[in-house]
């Protein structure tokens, strides 16, 4: 075991930078075509950082050609910006780290890897993290470079590094470590027998009949409410968890001002309850622009924030003592409607205030993409999620989408490493909108495995929530599945997952006092236990207990007697 606890708590192997210069201590290497750069002595690190102006195009900025970019290699990527002006009219810029690959068949691939949204000269130094896998395909070159602010926007750059992230081949036996560490506690039993009782005549059943950690999924709430009962049944028995899809968001739910469908969602979240199942709300508010109501668009001003003032107090008001958590203000790094619109880069943390204040025993999350199932946004949420968490305007928690792309595999060294970069924000992340998708049930089954084992073997994750689970209901259809078709077969992902959550990190134990002794250990997963008392292979009623295993240990005394 304590090779495990020494091997969590190893970094991620780096390899050498391929970048030449990184540090900007002169002008060799970086390339600036079309624009003026000239060393300056404003740095981040060093003496010196590089200085572009001039600039004609938003991807313009300076740059270099890589040497040593493998085809397949995973790379961390960083690298630091400062901008000298802010452009009238903008709440801020788009700064990022990109990467061309031009590839032996003529095709040039873009990649963004590390991306930050709304920047401005007030945030001083801004660290651009993120990673990438390059292209499988043979690579002819590649080149790294700044680019995003307007071409109006002048900046200064510095400390670049690209390095070769190596495969973390343990991470199997990492994840397994955390979870014994994690997610189990430890049940002490004392026994004692009288009335001639042997130990080999008694046994003492360890049997886990709930789970405490959060294994949950999207419900579609019109199904849920009144559709396939299978749809219904498989829900209530294999989730832990649930999520309004769409019956709470605020296009859908009020499609005409004042026109409002509060019972789809709210029934369905009773009805949730009903069966033991909590509830994660989504979302309030979405900054993207395709998903504020047709009728909001028109507003401004005051008249803008009285009517989301209303709508965030209106539905956090009726949901409070229904839901655990509340998704506010929905992919806020990549949309930003509501700030553009009232023209106030600060005016997502006002939206979160109202929400924490409607609601303040309810959990409030960011929610966004592109975090963990890929990288180019990781350090953008980390320092999004700093900036909440000092604002303190009730940051709850931070949603994590990971839809993983078509047929890509989760990877797992990349999934921790972006888990630890949002885990440096010191609040709990869960995992918001989970699926990958491969035609092949028994690869997805693998891959899903490998996703869970990533995210439950984390200790920064409290929850994991499938965005869908039968096929005719997910948005991704049959590729994505655990349960498919008309027929409602449990495919291999489906098997795979009971096989986790119901197997594998259930406890149910058996053990005769003759073997075990009187008093005895057993380690356990979080959650209800029943424990029941057979002499001589018969229950004995009287001596069941029932109790909740939580973060501390626990005590069972049994007095076996005739």
């Amino acid at each position: 075991m304590s090779c495990l606890v020494l091997l969590c708590l190893l970094p991620l192997a780096l390899g050498q930078n391929i970048v030449q210069n990184g540090n900007m201590e002169t002008m060799d290497h970086w390339n600036c075509w079309n624009i003026h750069c000239e060393l300056t002595t404003d740095h981040h690190s060093g003496q010196h950082g590089i200085k572009a102006t001039g600039r004609n195009h938003y991807y313009e900025g300076p740059s270099q050609t890589l040497n040593g970019l493998k085809a397949n290699g995973r790379y961390k990527v960083e690298g630091w910006i400062k901008l000298l002006n802010d452009q009238a009219g903008h709440l801020g810029q788009n700064v990022e780290l990109e990467v061309s690959v031009d590839l032996n068949t003529g095709k040039t691939t873009y990649i963004a890897v590390a991306s930050h949204p709304l920047a401005r000269t007030s945030d001083g130094w801004i660290h651009l993290t993120g990673d990438f896998n390059a292209p499988a395909e043979g690579i002819k070159s590649s080149t790294v470079y700044y680019q995003g602010p307007s071409p109006s926007v002048n900046f200064v750059v510095d400390s670049v590094s690209v390095t070769p992230l190596v495969a973390n081949t343990h991470w199997r036996a990492e994840s397994d470590a955390t979870i014994e560490r994690m997610r189990k506690s430890d049940m002490n039993f004392h026994v004692t027998t009288s009335g001639g009782i042997s130990d080999s005549q008694v046994e003492i059943d360890v049997i886990q009949t709930k789970k405490s950690f959060a294994f949950g999924t999207v419900v579609d709430c019109k199904e849920y409410l009144n559709g396939d009962q299978r749809y219904i049944n498989f829900l209530n028995k294999h989730f832990n968890w649930g999520v309004t899809g769409n019956a709470l968001k605020w296009d859908l739910m009020e499609p005409q001002k004042g026109q409002i469908d509060y019972d789809t969602g709210i029934n369905a979240v009773k009805k949730l309850r009903s069966n033991g199942i909590k509830v994660r709300a989504h979302n309030i508010v979405w900054s993207v622009d395709q998903f504020v109501p047709w009728w909001v668009k028109p507003l401004r001003g005051q008249t803008l924030k009285d009517t989301v003032k209303h709508r965030i107090q209106d539905i956090v008001g009726r949901t409070k003592n229904l839901v655990e958590h509340w998704d506010v203000d929905n992919e806020n790094l990549h949309g930003f409607w509501f700030q553009n619109t009232l023209n106030d880069r600060d005016y997502n943390l006002e939206i979160f205030r109202i929400a924490h204040q409607a609601g303040p025993n309810v959990k409030m999350f960011l929610n966004d993409y592109s975090v963990v199932s890929s990288g180019g946004m990781t350090g953008a949420y980390r320092d999004q999620a700093i900036r909440f968490k000092n604002a303190n305007v009730g940051l709850g928690g931070v949603g994590a989408q990971c839809h993983f792309g078509d047929n890509v595999e989760p990877d797992p060294t990349l999934i921790k490493e972006h888990l630890d970069t949002i885990g440096q924000a010191g609040v709990p992340i869960w995992i918001t909108e989970l699926d990958v998708t491969n035609s092949d049930e028994h690869k997805r089954a693998d891959w899903y495995e490998t996703a869970l084992r990533a995210f439950y073997g984390h200790p920064a994750v409290g929850g994991v929530m499938f965005w869908g689970f039968w096929s005719e209901r997910h948005w991704r259809g049959d590729a994505a599945a655990m349960v498919s078709g008309n027929e409602f077969r449990l495919n291999a992902a489906g098997q795979r997952f009971l096989d986790l959550t119901e197997k594998t990190w259930m406890t149910n134990e058996t053990h005769k006092l003759s073997q075990s002794g009187k008093n005895f250990k057993v380690r356990g997963f979080h959650g209800d236990y029943t424990i029941k008392v057979k002499v001589n292979g018969k229950e004995v009623t009287s001596l069941a207990q029932s109790f909740t295993l939580g973060k501390s240990a626990h005590t069972v005394n049994l007095r076996v007697h005739h």
